[in-house]
């Protein structure tokens, strides 16, 4: 019988196996259990992780520093060749998550945007785009201001925390942790002390 002749009239589920109940029933006696040892025997818990003695696999393994791997910032990555080939960007436009997202070149919205400068050999870019994106790298920047567009850099999450103004110059964290305040106001005592020491 192969499983597509199987009918509803078989029913979902097996029978359950009764065991200990006699020769005749085909699990009595040792109920399915073997013979002899702990296994065999009531209240047998397995211990997660146990290889019979043997060095476990999680001990024969080398456990070593520190990752960043849990804190990486996950982009969704675009480049201005897809965009500006995409019937939607190819009189210009808004370029934006919801807007790359209803073209199909985002999947969703769960991660930061972040536009790439790549586009076909010898290509300019000769279209006007309005992009708002966490990133986008330098030399999309400056395709993109050669065209007449314009570019809004919103930052990432761990870029506000931190204060990075990714729109000005200056883009040095401006909330720092106390204990770089702490350090950096030593410092700066010790410039000051040091400074007026070579005036006198």
């Amino acid at each position: 019988m192969m499983i597509h002749e199987v009918t509803a009239l078989a029913g979902q589920w097996k029978n359950r196996k009764r065991v200990g109940r006699g020769e005749g029933g085909g699990h009595g006696k040792q109920s399915g259990r073997g013979n002899k040892g702990a296994k065999s025997r009531s209240g047998y818990a397995r211990k997660l992780g146990h290889e019979g003695g043997q060095m476990p696999y999680f001990r024969r393994l080398p456990k070593m520093g520190f990752t960043n791997a849990p804190f990486r910032m996950k982009f969704w990555t675009v480049n201005l060749g897809d965009i500006v080939a995409h019937p939607s960007f190819a009189k210009g436009g808004t370029v934006d998550t919801a807007s790359l997202i209803a073209a199909g070149l985002v999947r969703d919205d769960s991660r930061d945007l972040k536009i790439l400068g790549n586009m076909p050999k010898d290509a300019a870019l000769k279209v006007k785009l309005t992009v708002t994106a966490s990133r986008v790298t330098a030399p999309a920047k400056k395709r993109i201001a050669d065209a007449g567009g314009s570019v809004t850099e919103t930052g990432t999450r761990r870029d506000r925390t931190r204060g990075v103004d990714l729109t000005s110059e200056d883009r040095t964290p401006k909330n720092l942790t106390k204990r770089l305040k702490r350090g950096g106001a030593k410092k700066a005592e010790g410039g000051e002390k040091s400074k007026g020491a070579d005036a006198e």
